[in-house]
């Protein structure tokens, strides 16, 4: 049995080595926050610039936008690990792999959810969002963008021995994707036509308890799985 504080040890020092790993791919970080402002910049020039038709679309297009950008970085969540055999010496070494993944899902968070969270304010001028909408995005995004981190770690568990899983990755987690989606712009729309929202944040929060809970033991056995082939 491994004692707890040999536990926090480990822990600890798995999510500095992620966080190192993460800052020495630069490009990784950037390209979420790049591709989600890229997008909202230009759909006012592909759709129509009147600020009706934006406010319209703003609650839906920020959340999608923010889902592709939150899957554009997952398909590297455990391939680096993977083709450097060091994911294979994780398992083997008896350390439980619920917090190495956990790690990777929070390290893949603070650099890809998190800087859209802090950009969507901005977005939403952009995309004329009434006033009413910020808070509940915010929130919803908190909320949203962690349980689709929790989840994308499952796809990038079952297809990490693949050469090129990019796209079984997406058909994999996008199905499990679409509640995050509908509720979370829901919150948005529901708070713009002046409807409660306490309902919708729910589900969110019960949604990310059960990601959080679930995900990392889902990702940990199809690691496993992976390895052993």
């Amino acid at each position: 049995m491994i004692a707890l504080p040999d536990l926090g040890v480990s822990l600890g020092a798995s999510l500095r080595r992620e966080w190192l790993l993460a800052f020495r791919n630069r490009g990784d970080i950037a390209n979420p926050a790049i591709f989600f402002l890229t997008i909202v910049v230009f759909v006012p020039l592909g759709i129509s610039p009147d600020d009706k038709v934006l406010a319209t679309l703003a609650p839906g297009m920020i959340w999608i936008v923010a889902l592709l950008a939150t899957l554009l970085s997952l398909d590297r969540l455990f391939q680096s690990d993977y083709d450097d055999g060091s994911l294979e010496q994780m398992i083997v070494s008896g350390q439980p792999l619920y917090g190495l993944v956990l790690c990777k899902v929070l390290v893949h968070w603070l650099i890809t959810g998190l800087p859209l969270i802090l950009l969507a304010p901005v977005l939403g001028v952009m995309m004329s969002l009434p006033e009413a909408g910020y808070v509940p995005l915010l929130i919803s995004l908190f909320l949203g963008t962690g349980t689709l981190s929790l989840i994308g770690a499952i796809g990038a568990a079952l297809t990490v021995a693949l050469r090129r899983g990019g796209l079984l990755l997406s058909l994999i987690v996008m199905p499990l994707y679409v509640p995050v989606l509908i509720f979370g712009s829901s919150a948005v729309r529901y708070a713009i036509e002046g409807f409660a929202i306490g309902g919708v944040l729910a589900v969110l929060g019960a949604l990310l308890a059960g990601a959080l809970l679930l995900a990392p033991l889902a990702a940990a056995g199809a690691l496993r799985v992976g390895i052993n082939q």
